[in-house]
This record gives C-alpha cells, structure tokens and sequence, in this order.
C-alpha cells in the first residue's frame, strides 16, 4: 500500500468502511517498520514504564531529547518518528499506544500531512481516526492535540496548516477528553511570521528554546489529568 493510499483509508476506518481486524494481513506504511521494530526491541531491553504519558508523532516529538527532563517526576514515553504522518501513528497504535496503556496521550502530527498534499479536513479525519484507534485497546484514554506549528521551512502551507488546526480545534471541543493545545500564538512575532530563534537552521525543528513554549503550554494541562511535573533539575 503506497503512503497516499494509507492515508486516504486513515479517513474510511473512521466511517467504519474497513475494520481494523482486516488490516492485519497489510503491510501498511512498512517504511516504518524498522522505526517501530527499533521501538519493540528498545521495550524488551528496558521495559517502559506504563500508565503514564505517552508523547506520539512526527520528528518534533522524536527530537524531544529534554523530555523526561523538562517533565520530572511525570513518566513519559517517546514514541515519535520524524517524517510520520497522523495515519502511520494510527496505522501502528496496536504496537506503539496499546502496550503502554498510557493514562495520556499528547500528539503532534499533522505537519508532515499537509506537507504531503492532504486536505485540511482529511487531515481531520485522520485524527479522528487515531482517537478511535487509540482507544480500541486503551478504552477512553484521553488525547491531547498540539496544534501544528508555524515553521519558517513550510510557511507557504501555514494558511492550511491554520484550517486544519482550526478544524480539530472545533472537533475537540465536542468531544470527552479530547483537548487541542494552540501553540502558533506563542511562536509567532506581532506580524505573524514564525520567531526565527525557536528553530534550527532546516526552518522546520525547533531549538531548545522552541520546546520551552511547548512545555509551558503542556504543563498545566498534564497537571489537570494528574501529572504535575516537579521542578526542573538544577
């Protein structure tokens, strides 16, 4: 299956077109394959720890290295892989969601899709999709949705980037525990353009100082499912 056609079935497993239980003789997005057998071998080595939350995504979740740190005393599991889209996460939540059986979810993926050509309502869709695969083996487990980021690198897509936060945004608020976190007003400057200072000289991945707006925006709601961070180490 091509990665186009993966997540174009990301928006029909939602409507209940295909059933989970069929995709199991299909390879999927297996360019990821390797990531998430890296992520399986990581476990068996070291058991991560359960119940706690689980960061999922695309490489702005991977290149969080300061994560437990900027966290302490809250049991975090990195699950991102740079380059995945919303569906790829979908596509493996059996492997990388449902063994932890995390008490929360917090996600940031939608930035690869729109870059890819998917329609802010597919976009949408497949975040939709994620919620219910999600919860198929962790029933009601609440998902927190950081909004995709304003990036120097992708500024010609940000008018879609903006549509498809903005449809999430609306969808969250009609669902139980399904919170959308805007993060593009803490990045931006007074015309609206990213703040150069918070990336790294791709335009796209961000500096430390790019992860401290996220983890001030992050805290507080952690702290409302029971997760509040201690302060940082000295």
């Amino acid at each position: 299956m091509t990665r186009l056609s993966w997540r174009g079935l990301a928006g029909w497993l939602l409507l209940g077109a295909v059933s989970f239980g069929a995709l199991a003789g299909d390879a999927g997005p297996a360019h990821w394959k390797p990531d998430i057998d890296a992520f399986a071998a990581g476990d068996r080595a070291q058991a991560p720890a359960t119940r706690g939350v689980l960061f999922i995504g695309s490489s702005s979740v991977r290149l969080w290295t300061t994560l437990a740190a900027d966290f302490p005393g809250v049991p975090v599991i990195d699950r991102g892989f740079g380059g995945s889209t919303i569906a790829d996460a979908t596509y493996y939540a059996d492997r990388i969601v449902w063994p932890y059986q995390p008490r929360l979810i917090v996600m940031y993926a939608g930035d690869n899709d729109i870059a890819a050509g998917v329609a802010p309502a597919q976009v949408l869709a497949a975040f939709r999709a994620f919620v219910a695969r999600a919860r198929q083996g962790v029933p009601g487990v609440p998902v927190v949705y950081v909004s995709i980021k304003p990036s120097l690198a992708r500024l010609p897509l940000w008018p879609s980037m903006k549509e498809a936060n903005e449809r999430i945004r609306a969808w969250a608020i009609t669902q139980q525990d399904v919170r959308f976190v805007d993060i593009a007003p803490a990045m931006t400057d007074a015309q609206g353009r990213p703040r150069a200072e918070l990336f790294r000289p791709d335009g796209l991945h961000m500096t430390p100082a790019g992860y401290a707006l996220w983890v001030a925006a992050l805290k507080p709601v952690l702290a409302e499912y029971g997760f509040a961070a201690g302060p940082p180490a000295q």
